[in-house]
């Protein structure tokens, strides 16, 4: 369980990294290609799915619990 949060935090460093990259690059005045653009939703993809796990966790415990009791 440890471990999606792990992946999860190092996900968001990944993904400030390369936003941030692109940014530099437009400030310095290179046009990155297209395909730099789309670099961003890898991670993002990953983030939001390993976010919504994370986010749905406390729920499905409290879930698992009141079956068990039931």
């Amino acid at each position: 369980m440890n471990w999606i949060r792990q992946f999860h935090r190092w996900l968001s460093i990944i993904f400030t990294a390369v936003v941030a990259a692109i940014f530099i690059t437009l400030g310095v005045g290179v046009e990155p290609a297209y395909w730099v653009y789309l670099m961003p939703l890898i991670p993002l993809a990953l983030l939001m799915l390993s976010g919504l796990y994370l986010f749905a966790l406390p729920y499905a415990d409290r879930w698992r619990s009141r079956r068990r009791t039931a």
